[in-house]
């Protein structure tokens, strides 16, 4: 595995950076950890050149590497400090849990894809994102035996909240989940009690829809 990191991609990760905020990412913190993060070794090799461009890529098994900007989108909207315990939901290429990673947070995520999962494990380790623990399971059901958990992002399109994940966001808590059939309204959930939650809408998105089960 080639885990080069060169000038030329530092360099056209920049314009990426200046790219996501010309529209409109102002958090200079997240804008840094896109800046670090080496997109290019979360796609074949084939592909290197669509790296950095700003746009959604596939990655096989059906799933894409979400486009920058989205990632830039939900991780802001997360409020994320050093050592908050993020469960993210849809690990997919591992893209989403690196830039959480490089603001410093425990991210614990869960993929449904059993291939993706072992591909994404082996590349985390290999770039040295240790404070990511992956997980193969079922999206809808979190990582109970973890909760409760700080934030809560979810990468793929659900009708509804998963109740489940409700259950495992701590009070005060905040939660990144695209609602929505066709296309989905970004959400942001904050949990104010035991019982009591309010919801805040960012804009339209596209995203995979979140299934259930886990896939061999």
């Amino acid at each position: 595995m080639n885990l080069e990191d060169s000038f030329r991609h530092k360099g056209l990760r920049q314009r990426l950076v200046n790219d996501i905020e010309r529209k409109g990412i102002t958090d200079k913190k997240v804008l840094e950890a896109i800046g670090k993060v080496p997109r290019h070794l979360f796609m074949d090799s084939s592909f290197v050149n669509m790296a950095y461009k700003d746009q959604a890529f596939p990655i096989g098994e059906g799933q894409t590497i979400s486009q920058p900007y989205t990632v830039a989108v939900q991780t802001s909207l997360l409020k994320i400090t050093p050592e908050d315990k993020v469960l993210e939901i849809g690990t997919g290429s591992g893209y989403q849990a690196a830039v959480l990673s490089e603001m410093g947070a425990a991210v614990y995520s869960i993929e449904r894809q059993s291939r993706l999962y072992s591909k994404t494990s082996r590349l985390l380790k290999s770039i040295g994102y240790k404070n990511v623990k992956m997980f193969l399971g079922d999206g809808y059901e979190g990582l109970p035996e973890f909760a409760p958990f700080d934030k809560i992002i979810v990468t793929a399109a659900v009708d509804e909240v998963p109740s489940a994940l409700l259950l495992q966001l701590k009070t005060n808590g905040l939660m990144v989940i695209p609602l929505g059939e066709r296309s989905q309204t970004m959400t942001r959930i904050r949990r104010l009690s035991e019982e009591d939650f309010e919801q805040e809408t960012f804009g339209q998105f596209a995203f995979v829809p979140m299934l259930k089960g886990i896939a061999k």
